[in-house]
């Protein structure tokens, strides 16, 4: 062991704590050497006898920390210390710490609950909150608690937050902290370029730092493409320096070179992503520069995929990106964003939980033997809308059986270490004597760059398959070992030409997609949602896909990789799919009834239908007729019977009731013309006969004057009740109408009915303001009676002369 390591302070005492008890928290900066030197120290402990499981968020870092493990040692790795992820493995019998990725961790605790033969799991970095951590923690607490009380569970953070963690392992769960080392960081704030792109504003920033700096250096970009595009920009400025790419899908031998100092001594530049945050020490690198970005997958629940969404590097990534650069000495970080919109950040990265697909933890779950997963303990708790997203997904894959227990088929999937949709995927193609074909498939859609980049996964297929690389012949291997496993599982239905893509559809129904356009440029799926294609792929000139991923929001989302499919062998092999059904369309003035042919939201024929149901039709035109009640019944009738407190006729009971006496108004009939002669009075069937007299009694729908002259009363301005009447229909009254106790609004007109004056108090006004309306008025309409004593005269709208003749 390195001594000179902070974390050998503190193994002493975590020494102690591990013999007392069965978990523990060990908090430890980067740098401090948790990854590469507590799992050693563990081997000679009495309770230690079988192997040391050290989980770690990626390959790279697996890969890396066993080897260094091994390096101090004095061995190869694959003797004391091992390692297993997905494309590589070195491990034999003499290996007593296995170092695995947390998806293998998963699958082996799910096909050992007991974890026979093992002493301790370790979880690496768990601040990281990746979701495989998180349900391997929780399965490893849960057999801990019920099979194996002598297990030790041992976390590792990065982070202070050692007391939650403590609090999810049990009451008294020690928690270890060391330091790190103390080596100066100075950060440089380049601020933000928002004209340029970002793999031009990171070689912008990366040419600045080489020549302000000494030693290698590393840069953060947010993905692949990114890294390409700068390496190509700085390859042109810098011919003779090694620019070397770190990510997922660079070979190990490259890997090693990009972790390792140059072998020749020169200095050098590494372009990552996010994958060198943590677990790995770049040797040499005192200089980092820092784009600020991060791109996480994320589950769109509305559109049921994932896809890769760039975001703002939290506050806690920069912070541990910036430390790479002073990990073996003192170092400098370029940021390019300014100091002031540092704190605006996000403080951490959230839980891959709160934002991921949830069918493979559920399915996980069901295969333990829990249905609830409320049961388990979790820093985070699964989200209940994801949870039933999930679970209605693998019920349609015939996982899950309409109580969430496991199937035969679930277990069969659960079985395959990919998504549950591609297991089911693979299942299908061993069936069909395709296993293999369908195993290349799922992990092209696992693996990135595999293949090419293209967005047809049939291309991409030919290419691997004619790729004679180390990572090429690995992938193989792979891809032949589960469709092995495939063929052990599936009740083989013998060899047929079943197209690739009908593998894609059969797994994810909703992804299937027809062309909507010439160009291929627009495609809209079984399940509703629309996709975009670049018009230049040849996948444009398909009439089907069975897309396996595309990226973006929900509408509109890149087809990234898709397999092509023509109309025939769509009808052939979906045949079962295509529903043949009378669909009601609302045009807006009546319903249009047809008769289509459909698979899923795609509509594949259509003409009219001369036969609907007719009560399907009643029941649209119900329903639209209620959507705009206010319409179809009179104004004034919903005003009245707010007014009288009727409640039968409000607008909700209306709405509630509408079967009762609207529907039979539509019997037969496609469109609401009717209902303009009709609506008030069946309406009012939903009263009786009290109600109605209350209705009338309470709120009239008529005031008439003195001078037999009828007006309708508004109910429905906030003045209610009021009418609007000429002045001199009023004369000869001498008290003011009522409606019921409240005094009718008189809006009193002129002979021209413009407005005069309101009032609810008529023999206030004949007695005060009249005088001086009368006045005014005189001058306007001379020809108009004006007495002075209105409530003395006889009523009539006549002018003097034709008032007078009328009287003699």
């Amino acid at each position: 062991m390195n001594t000179d390591l902070p974390i050998c302070c503190v193994i002493p005492d975590l020494l102690i704590n591990l013999r007392r008890r069965s978990e523990a928290v060990l908090v430890a900066p980067p740098g401090a050497g948790k990854t590469t030197a507590v799992a050693p120290a563990l081997l000679d402990e009495p309770w230690c006898t079988g192997k040391i499981i050290l989980t770690s968020p990626r390959r790279v870092a697996a890969r890396a920390a066993a080897e260094r493990m091994a390096e101090l040692l004095g061995e190869k790795p694959g003797e004391t210390i091992g390692y297993l992820t997905r494309l590589d493995s070195k491990q034999s019998a003499k290996t007593r710490v296995l170092v695995v990725t947390e998806a293998i961790f998963v699958s082996q605790i799910l096909g050992d609950q007991e974890l026979e033969g093992v002493s301790a799991v370790l979880f690496d970095e768990a601040h990281e909150r990746h979701l495989d951590s998180d349900l391997g923690l929780a399965l490893a607490l849960e057999s801990q608690a019920v099979l194996r009380p002598d297990l030790r569970v041992l976390v590792m953070s990065a982070t202070i937050d050692g007391a939650r963690f403590a609090r999810l392992l049990g009451e008294g769960a020690p928690v270890i902290e060391s330091e790190g080392r103390a080596h100066p960081l100075r950060i440089e704030w380049l601020g933000s370029s928002p004209e340029k792109r970002t793999d031009e504003a990171v070689a912008s920033a990366v040419l600045h730092a080489w020549r302000e700096e000494v030693g290698d250096l590393l840069a953060f970009l947010p993905g692949v493409g990114e890294i390409e595009r700068a390496r190509e920009r700085l390859s042109e400025r810098l011919p003779d320096v090694p620019i070397l790419p770190l990510h997922g899908q660079v070979q190990p031998v490259d890997q090693r070179a990009a972790i390792r100092r140059d072998p020749q001594g020169r200095r050098r530049i590494v372009l990552a992503t996010a994958i060198a945050e943590t677990s790995i020490t770049l040797d040499g690198v005192s200089v980092v520069v820092d784009a600020g970005l991060s791109r996480r997958a994320e589950f769109d629940l509305a559109a049921g995929v994932t896809h890769l969404v760039t975001h703002r590097a939290s506050q806690a990534a920069a912070a541990q990106r910036a430390g790479r650069a002073a990990r073996q000495g003192p170092g400098v970080a370029y940021r390019l964003w300014e100091e002031a919109a540092h704190s605006g950040r996000a403080q951490f990265d959230p839980p891959e939980m709160l934002t991921s697909d949830l069918a493979p933890l559920l399915l996980a779950l069901a295969q333990w033997g829990v249905s609830d997963p409320g049961t388990l303990p979790w820093l985070d708790p699964p989200p209940s809308a994801a949870l039933s997203a999930a679970r209605g997904r693998l019920e349609a894959l015939g996982a899950l059986d309409g109580e969430g227990r496991v199937t035969e088929l679930g277990r069969q999937i659960a079985s395959l270490p990919m998504e549950p949709w591609q297991a089911a995927m693979l299942l299908y193609g061993a069936e069909h004597g395709l296993a293999c074909d369908a195993a290349k498939v799922a992990l092209l859609l696992q693996e990135r760059g595999l293949g090419g980049r293209s967005e047809d996964l049939g291309a991409r297929l030919d290419r691997w398959n004619a790729d004679r690389s180390a990572r090429a012949e690995a992938s193989r291997k792979l891809a032949q070992g589960w469709a092995n496993r495939a063929d052990k599982l599936a009740s083989p239905k013998g060899r047929n030409e079943l197209p690739l893509g009908i593998l894609l559809a059969l797994a994810l129904p909703d992804n299937l997609a027809r062309r909507r356009d010439a160009s291929g440029e627009t495609w809209v799926s079984a399940g509703g949602r629309g996709y975009q294609l670049d018009p230049a792929s040849p996948l444009a000139r398909a009439e089907w896909l069975g897309i396996g991923d595309a990226q973006g929001q929900a509408k509109g989302a890149r087809i990234t990789a898709a397999l092509p499919l023509t109309g025939t062998e769509v009808e052939q092999w979906l045949g079962e799919r295509i529903e043949r059904r009378s669909v009601l369309r609302w045009t807006g003035e009546r319903v249009e009834a047809r008769l289509e042919r459909r698979l899923g939201a795609i509509s594949l024929a259509s003409g009219p239908d001369p036969a609907p149901d007719e009560e399907a039709v009643a029941a649209l035109l119900v329903e639209k007729a209620v959507d705009k009640l206010g319409e179809v019944l009179p104004s004034t009738l919903l005003a009245r019977a707010s007014y009288a407190g009727i409640a039968e006729l409000s607008p909700e009971r209306l709405a509630a009731t509408a079967d009762q006496w609207l529907a039979p108004l539509l019997a037969g009939r496609r469109d609401l013309d009717i209902l303009a002669a009709t609506a008030a009075e069946a309406a009012l069937t939903m009263v009786d006969w009290d109600a109605r007299q209350r209705l009338d009694r309470l709120a009239p729908r008529k005031f008439t004057t003195p001078a037999d002259t009828t007006h309708s009363i508004d109910y429905s301005s906030p003045d209610a009740p009021a009418v609007e009447v000429r002045v001199q229909a009023l004369f000869g009254l001498d008290t003011h109408p009522m409606i019921g106790d409240t005094p009718l609004l008189l809006k009193l007109t002129s002979p021209a009915g413009r407005p005069i004056q309101s009032t609810r108090d008529l023999p206030g006004f004949w007695r005060g303001s009249w005088r001086d309306v009368a006045k005014e008025m005189k001058g306007r309409y001379p020809k108009h009676r004006w007495p002075d004593e209105p409530w003395a005269e006889k009523p009539s709208l006549k002018t003097k002369n034709a008032f007078s003749r009328t009287e003699s």
